[in-house]
């Protein structure tokens, strides 16, 4: 990436025109226009005041960003059980904590039942790849089985849980990450 093109992604990513640009710059309008195109090549100190109007630095504007990890398989997988209430959970995205949202996938024997979860700010998404589900939300109790997908905002306590026969199988995605 030119350093123009670069300079300019990060003036309309903070919402600038040009011109406020080179105002905070103390620069002309011109100059900015010449440098976005890379028709010139500002001095260092001009470079370091045109970044730190832009809310960056020297290091932070040539450091090449990591690559983002799009696909994950089984060796990125973090596995728990609680053999006490009957599930497991397999987290399927690393970190996932730090993201909007956060998926697992959630095995619940007969009779298993996850923790009650507090209510919090978000929203949770469900979908039952076998079995069937309980979800329980408040003081009301919803039916889920499988090829049904379930969407709430948690705003009162809330669990899953399986009063059927066979073992169930949900992928879960709640956001903000709470599990």
């Amino acid at each position: 990436m030119e350093l123009g093109e670069k300079i300019k992604r990060l003036r309309l990513q903070h919402g600038l025109t040009q011109e406020e640009l080179a105002l905070r710059c103390d620069l002309s309008k011109g100059f900015i226009s010449q440098l976005e195109r890379d028709l010139t090549s500002p001095s260092i100190a001009t470079l370091k005041d045109v970044l730190e109007c832009l809310g960056t630095d020297l290091r932070t504007f040539f450091s090449e960003p990591e690559e983002e990890k799009i696909v994950f398989g089984t060796q990125d997988v973090f596995d728990t059980r609680d053999e006490e209430s009957g599930f497991a959970i397999s987290w399927l995205i690393p970190n996932a904590q730090k993201n909007e949202m956060e998926p697992i996938l959630l095995e619940l024997c007969p009779g298993g039942r996850t923790v009650l979860d507090d209510p919090h700010a978000g929203e949770e998404f469900g979908y039952v790849l076998c079995g069937q589900i309980t979800i329980c939300l408040g003081d009301k109790a919803h039916k889920c089985k499988k090829g049904e997908s379930f969407y709430f905002q948690p705003h009162a306590p809330h669990r899953l849980e399986n009063h059927g026969k066979v073992p169930a199988k949900v992928l879960w995605v709640s956001s903000p990450p709470t599990f």
